[in-house]
């Protein structure tokens, strides 16, 4: 079939195999193509490995460390005439090529919040690598089912208190406006945050500490956000804020209990970036656009692949001794986060307009970002071909 994006909202609906396959690719070259690295992770296990972060750091630990790797999701095959979701395409891509340079690599796709994807990954663990060294927690999900009482929560992106009013952009629309967004129940602060705290990573952690699968000197990173002001009604001070904050919390907690193993738990907190979850999340993309102008101009823009690479080889490997902010977490979004930066976004809030757009933010680089998630536009990928989506994992 001819595939082609079908957009709803903040959504690709469709995904394009090869040039998702492109894009996974992009992501191993620019590794390739970087120092190489000693004294990294050799036996990965990464929880929200098919996109974003997530996939990016599986990227960095195979290509960058020759590590061995173990990914967990829940993607949608190819269905009926259906594409499958773009994090299906990536994954069967990184196997692929993970394994034509002799790396270990296997998936498992199921709920990563359930004991029983969790029992499966760690039987797979102990058959294949015995003990892992690095876990990654990269899990963005609109809800959860409690694996101990049943109950289902369903996230909401609010702010807390009091209503929002502030510019937002419409992606479909390419309009800039004003719009409210009302402020979260109780009940939507506590859903959230058990969605997106720090709960399902620690569940994560004593399951593979009872299963005695957790090496000497392991390390685990979850990955969270802050952003500037203008974002923190919406995020950092919202419903999505009160979540990061108890997973901070988690990491606390979870370096205490590797401390017996030598072991370490660091929240890093990484630039913004175009990814599925961000791109829901109001008044984002539109700081997005006006910080990828500003970022590019400077020359200093990261994405999500550069992010990690320097997270990994500068911050956690390599000899690396993690420097760590007043709230003992690890910035890597420090270029975003540059006073000269700020400064020039900040300028630039007031005056964007729906006329101006274009002209004064990368609106353009940023739907560009998006669309290749899903593996649209990606140079070299002829999107007029005839492909077959019901590509499958090799057995």
């Amino acid at each position: 079939m001819i595939i082609k994006p079908r957009i709803r909202g903040f959504v690709c609906v469709t995904a394009h195999p090869v040039g998702c396959a492109a894009h996974v690719q992009e992501q191993i070259d620019y590794v390739k193509a970087q120092s190489s690295n000693e004294g990294g992770p050799k036996k990965v296990l990464i929880i929200g490995a098919s996109t974003g972060y997530g996939l990016s750091s599986r990227i960095v630990s195979a290509f960058g460390f020759q590590a061995g790797t173990i990914g967990v999701f829940f993607e949608r095959p190819a269905n009926n005439g259906k594409t499958a979701s773009a994090g299906w395409y990536n994954s069967i891509a990184f196997e692929n090529e993970a394994h034509a340079d002799g790396l270990y690599a296997k998936s498992i796709n199921g709920d990563a919040f359930s004991d029983e994807i969790k029992n499966q990954t760690i039987d797979l663990i102990k058959k294949d690598m015995g003990k892992v060294d690095l876990i990654i927690y990269s899990l963005a999900s609109p809800r959860r089912t409690d694996p101990k009482t049943g109950d289902v929560y369903k996230m909401a992106l609010k702010p807390i208190g009091q209503s929002l009013h502030d510019k937002m952009l419409d992606t479909d629309k390419k309009m800039v406006m004003e719009d409210s967004i009302e402020s979260a129940t109780e009940k939507e602060i506590t859903d959230t945050i058990n969605i997106m705290g720090g709960e399902d990573w620690d569940l994560w952690l004593d399951a593979l500490e009872s299963a005695d699968v957790l090496e000497e000197g392991v390390t685990t990173v979850a990955y969270s956000y802050i952003g500037p002001k203008v974002t923190w009604p919406i995020y950092k001070n919202g419903t999505i804020g009160m979540a990061k904050e108890d997973l901070e919390k988690t990491a606390a907690k979870i370096d205490a209990k590797l401390d017996k193993y030598g072991g370490r738990a660091f929240i890093s907190i990484n630039k913004g970036v175009v990814t599925q979850s961000s791109s829901a999340i109001p008044v984002v993309p539109l700081y997005f656009s006006l910080l990828f102008k500003v970022m590019k101009e400077k020359g200093i823009h990261e994405g999500c692949i550069e992010q990690i690479q320097r997270l990994f080889t500068t911050k956690l490997y390599n000899g690396a001794v993690p420097e760590l902010d007043e709230a003992g977490r690890i910035r890597i979004d420090d270029l975003e986060m540059r006073p000269d930066v700020q400064d020039a976004v900040a300028e630039l809030w007031p005056r964007v307009t729906t006329e101006n757009l274009e002209e004064i933010s990368d609106f353009s680089g940023h739907q560009q970002e998006f669309l290749k998630l899903f593996g649209f536009g990606l140079p070299g990928t002829d999107y007029e071909s005839d492909v077959n989506p019901e590509i499958v994992f090799d057995s």
